[in-house]
């Protein structure tokens, strides 16, 4: 008898980035199903609303038929747990990141017993890129086209306009 695995990649995604591209495609190879949560960030100044964050998401995920993007608030265990997730993946670009990343997987064993933490290396082309420097680069008048879907670098540009 086999069972589906379902997937949840949690984040802010503010904005998601070709990294997290590159990630949702290699999860969505791996697994039945993938499901991007995008946190609602209280406590998160976000340059993207929630609403933004996530059409951005859908627009990634569109390429996938097996990947789906929700929003999530409070731990991400329960949203894990409520929809029958058994993988929580992460995406790790180097060392700085592991080490973080490993204190996350570690309490949400501790919290999730039966949700396994996988964690996912974006392509090496990619592994400087993060959100931060996203949203900072762009800001400053910077070309982050080779780092963001089109969708993201027009928003991008819209807000900088702003």
């Amino acid at each position: 008898m086999s069972r589906q695995v379902i997937a949840v990649y949690p984040g802010t995604f503010d904005p998601i980035t070709l990294g997290h591209e590159d990630i949702v495609r290699r999860a969505a190879a791996l697994f039945d199903q993938v499901i991007i949560a995008v946190a609602v960030a209280h406590h998160k100044k976000t340059l993207f609303t929630l609403d933004e964050r996530l059409e951005l998401a859908r627009d990634t995920a569109g390429r996938h038929g097996n990947v789906s993007v929700e929003p999530f608030d409070g731990l991400v265990r329960d949203f894990v747990v409520e929809r029958g997730g058994k993988v929580m993946v992460r995406g790790v670009r180097g060392v700085t990141d592991f080490d973080y990343e490993m204190q996350l997987a570690g309490m949400n064993r501790n919290l999730a017993p039966d949700v396994e933490t996988v964690f996912l290396t974006p392509a090496a082309t990619l592994q400087s890129i993060s959100s931060t420097l996203i949203r900072e680069i762009s800001q400053l008048g910077g070309d982050v086209a080779p780092y963001v879907p089109a969708l993201v670098l027009q928003r991008l540009l819209d807000k900088r306009r702003a």
